[in-house]
Formats: C-alpha cells, sequence, structure tokens
C-alpha cells in the first residue's frame, strides 16, 4: 500500500501578505505565490500552506474573516486562486489553505445581525463577562450597545463563534467542501483545540493553553472533527487536514489524531524545545510514543525565527544552529513544516518602528508587547529595489524592510552553492531520495555529552549542541552535514547525515 503523501510531507508556508506581490499595491497576493511556484518547487516542498485570504478588514491579518467563500480583493479573485490551484497542482505540489472556525470577523454578515439583536445564539453574548483573558492581551469581552457582552479570545474584532449551535456547525462543513470542490488537498486548522467553550464559562485562574480548562480542549471538540474527517475522506486523492494544537502534552496532542479524526496536528513541542540534546530527545521520544504521524516545526508566522531564537553573543551561532535543527528535523519520522524565509536564513526584525507595527498583539498590549510582525517582513527576492523584489516599480512593502535585508535575497542565494538556500536544497532533495529507504522509527545510539545520535535504517543522524566538538559514531561515508567535519570530528553547532553502511 502506498504512504499517504502528508505522511512524510514537506509543507511550505506562505504567508500570504508577505511573500510576493503581483499587483504593486505592497502586498502579497495570490498572483504573487503563483509567479513564484518555480521557486517553490525548485526548493524541493511536496506542499504549500497558504494563510487566510479570504475577505476581510484585516484586523488580524486576514484571521479576521467576513466572508469565508470568497477572496478579498487585496489578495485577487476566486478566479485566480483557481489558477494558482492548478498552477501548483501542474508543478506537482498540493494546496493547503487555512480555514478559522473558532471566530469570524466583526463584519461577517452573522455577527452585523447579532449586532443588531438577531441570529445572537451564532456567538457568545453573555449580560455580563467573565474573567477569561485574550490572547493579544487585555479582557476577552467587549460590550456592545444594548449592553451585552461578546467573547473574543483574541481581538474584539474577532467575535468567538458558538459551537454548541448546529447552524455553525452546518455552515463549516459546507465551506469545507466549497474549497474542496475547487481542489484544494488540505486544510490548516487555526485554533483547532478552541471551538468549544465549557458550559456556562466559568471563571478561570490559569488563562494559559491547558489540557484541563474551561477555555480549551473541551472533549465535544472531537465530534466535530469526526465529521470533518468523513467530508474529506468522501473526496478522492487523500484529501487531509492539520489542526494547530496547542497542548503541554503529547497524549494530550494524540487524542486530535486519532484514525477518525484529524490527519495530523502541529507539533509545538520542537519548536520550544531548548537547545540541547536532552532537550530534543525527550520531544522526540514523547512524540513517537503517542502521535501515530508525527509533524514538526521550527518557525511559524506567530513565533519569532528559530534563527533569531537560537541566537547567541557569538554571531552566526544563530544560522548555525538553525542548519542543525532543519537537519535534524528532516531526519525524524514524519512531515516537516517550513516558514517561508527560514529558507533564506532570514532572522526576526526586532526594530520595526512602532508607527509601522500592525499586529493587535502590539496594540492590545499597549506596546508592552512587540507583537508578530517581525517575523512576517516580506521577503528580499533581488538585492536592490525599493521592496527588494517583492513589489514591482517603486512600490514600498506593508512592513518596512531593514537595512541587512539585501544579504539575504533569493535571487543572489540561488546562484551560491555556499548559501542557505542551496543548502535548503540540497537538504530537501536528499531526504527525497533517501525516504525510499528509511522506516517510520528510530533507534538511539549512545552519544558523547552534548551530542544526540540517531538512526533510521540505513541513515545515521548526528547533532552536536555542546561547546566542543564530539567523535562522529562509526560510518561509510558523509551524506550532507551542516559545516565541515575536521579529522572525523563533530562540531558545536553543527548536524551530519551519515550512511552507516
Amino acid at each position: 500500500m502506498d504512504t499517504p503523501w502528508w505522511r512524510d510531507a514537506v509543507v511550505y508556508e506562505v504567508y500570504v501578505r508577505s511573500f510576493a506581490d503581483a499587483s504593486g499595491d505592497g502586498v502579497g497576493d495570490l498572483p504573487g505565490v503563483r509567479e513564484r511556484l518555480p521557486y517553490l518547487k525548485d526548493l524541493g516542498v511536496d506542499a504549500i500552506w497558504l494563510t487566510p485570504f479570504y475577505r476581510s478588514p484585516m484586523a488580524d491579518g486576514g484571521y479576521d474573516v467576513a466572508d469565508y467563500r470568497d477572496v478579498d480583493p487585496l489578495f485577487g479573485t476566486l478566479a485566480e486562486f483557481e489558477a494558482l490551484v492548478a498552477d501548483a497542482h501542474a508543478h506537482g505540489l498540493r494546496v493547503i489553505v487555512d480555514i478559522v472556525p473558532n471566530h469570524s470577523s466583526d463584519r461577517h454578515p452573522w455577527f452585523q445581525e447579532a449586532l443588531r439583536g438577531q441570529g445572537r445564539e451564532r456567538y457568545l453574548f453573555r449580560d455580563r463577562p467573565n474573567n477569561w483573558q485574550s490572547t493579544f492581551s487585555g479582557p476577552a469581552w467587549t460590550q456592545v450597545a444594548d449592553g451585552q457582552w461578546y467573547l473574543h479570545l483574541f481581538a474584539p474584532g474577532q467575535p468567538d463563534l458558538n459551537w454548541r449551535n448546529p447552524e455553525v456547525h452546518a455552515e463549516f462543513l459546507d465551506i469545507l467542501r466549497f474549497w474542496l470542490d475547487r481542489g484544494v488537498d488540505g486544510f490548516r486548522i487555526d485554533v483547532a483545540m478552541g471551538l468549544y467553550k465549557a458550559e456556562g464559562l466559568p471563571d478561570v485562574k490559569d488563562q494559559s493553553f491547558k489540557a484541563v480548562s474551561p477555555v480549551w480542549g473541551q472533549p465535544e471538540v472531537h465530534e466535530v472533527y469526526r465529521n470533518w474527517r468523513e467530508v474529506l475522506d468522501s473526496y478522492p486523492g487523500e484529501r487531509m487536514a492539520v489542526g494547530e494544537v496547542w497542548t503541554d502534552r503529547a497524549d494530550d496532542l494524540a487524542l486530535y489524531v486519532r484514525p477518525d479524526e484529524l490527519h495530523q496536528s502541529f507539533n509545538f513541542a520542537w519548536l520550544q524545545a531548548p537547545w540541547s540534546p536532552t532537550g530534543f530527545k525527550q520531544v522526540i521520544i514523547d512524540t513517537l510514543a503517542t502521535v501515530p504521524f508525527a509533524t514538526w516545526v521550527l518557525s511559524n508566522h506567530d513565533v519569532v525565527r528559530h534563527r533569531t531564537r537560537y541566537d547567541t553573543a557569538d554571531p552566526g551561532t544563530g544560522l548555525m544552529r538553525a542548519k542543525a535543527a532543519l537537519l535534524t528535523m528532516l531526519a525524524l519520522p514524519g512531515s516537516a513544516y517550513l516558514y517561508q524565509g527560514e529558507e533564506l536564513g532570514l532572522p526576526e526584525v526586532k526594530n520595526l518602528p512602532p508607527e509601522a507595527r500592525q499586529d493587535p498583539v502590539f496594540f492590545q498590549s499597549k506596546g508592552e508587547l512587540p507583537g508578530r510582525d517581525g517575523c512576517r517582513v516580506p521577503l528580499p527576492w533581488t538585492p536592490d529595489g525599493p521592496s527588494l523584489g517583492f513589489s514591482p516599480g517603486d512600490t514600498l512593502p506593508w512592513l518596512p524592510q531593514p537595512d541587512d535585508f539585501p544579504a539575504f535575497n533569493a535571487e543572489t542565494q540561488a546562484g551560491d552553492p555556499e548559501s542557505t538556500l542551496a543548502f535548503y536544497r540540497r537538504a530537501l532533495s536528499t531526504r527525497r531520495d533517501l525516504l525510499r529507504s528509511l522506516p517510520y522509527h528510530l533507534e538511539w545510539l549512545d552519544s558523547p555529552e552534548g551530542a544526540l545520535f540517531f538512526t533510521r535504517g540505513p541513515l545515521i543522524c548526528a547533532i552536536n549542541c555542546g561547546p566542543a566538538p564530539v567523535d562522529l559514531p562509526p560510518h561509510a561515508r558523509v551524506i550532507l552535514s551542516t559545516a565541515p567535519l575536521p579529522d572525523g570530528t563533530l562540531p558545536p553547532d553543527t548536524a551530519t547525515w551519515l550512511h552507516a553502511e
């Protein structure tokens, strides 16, 4: 039996606003993505995940959806979306789209009706708020003109839907079919553990993403995904769904990927692991022991880029560690999710001026939290020009690119065999060639202090997180390495793939 495509796929997240602008308005769009499909094909990924491109007032970058069945003019048209899907498929790339079921925009027709006093049962209105806090900072409740309050776990422009209302269930089943009929290969489910809230909306003492909480992870959510799985399975072509699920334990995560629910769930424990062999090893052990088909991710549009997370006072360490973590991740059983720009070695942009920031996290925290704009700065495609090739002509991008961004541009890196982009291309191509011979499990090898060694069939993966070089395990030849391996040793902040035979 053939392995489902998604089980070991490499998926590339396209944050549409910041990937490529074809229209010239300074904002990335679907035609821009379509123009860059050859780049993604050459990179060696198997699928792209598109962040929301639906009609939206953009209170949260498109994660506040006003119409789930249409494309916002900022990003293009429905016909241009269909052309993008067709072209992606012609390039051998699958297309995953974001779906946002926890909340809508406050401009959604349903919420506009609710403001007029009709259909409030589709949302969570109450006469008095409880003590829940928004994940973006501040209270999770906003009062409307007649005195009632509505719940928004994120921005006030993102009212939470009431999933205890059957009408909400029916609506989203229809939305799934709408996009499946247009050829999408899967869905990334935003806030997948948040749809249901505990009956009565009781106060909480702990506002974090907890397994036992009146806010997150209610058991009723699993019936939603059983229904969604039936819809996905009714379409040809191995359509899939991956959930954005934040949990504290791998066994809680495993509940979402039972055989009749989601195909995958993001493994944020890998993203959160410290730079240490014990940290990485524990996440790997916990994940493979509990989740049938693992996912691995180091960065996305909501977190500080991992190159910057791994930075030390020594310049260059962050990039060395980022490449080593990538090579280790690509050796693990399961699928890998990449975030746009990491293949260029982009760092987090920390010095955006306050007047340029657009993330509601920044505004709701009154500037105390920087927000997520730093990982969303538009990509540098060329070494010069007002937008470094992101937009045509003299248009400036929607977020300013810093002075050091020209050094990371894709055009120059594509011609440099020593660039980060060239390394990513080699790693992804080599992984694809190796997968045919790799079992879906690994075995641990004895490792020197500070290092982590494991095998998958003939592949040996070794990473050195320690301060000193270590001896490599016995091997026949070197397949790929993030840095030179002098005298049979593995330097600090380096990873390698070795052939055991």
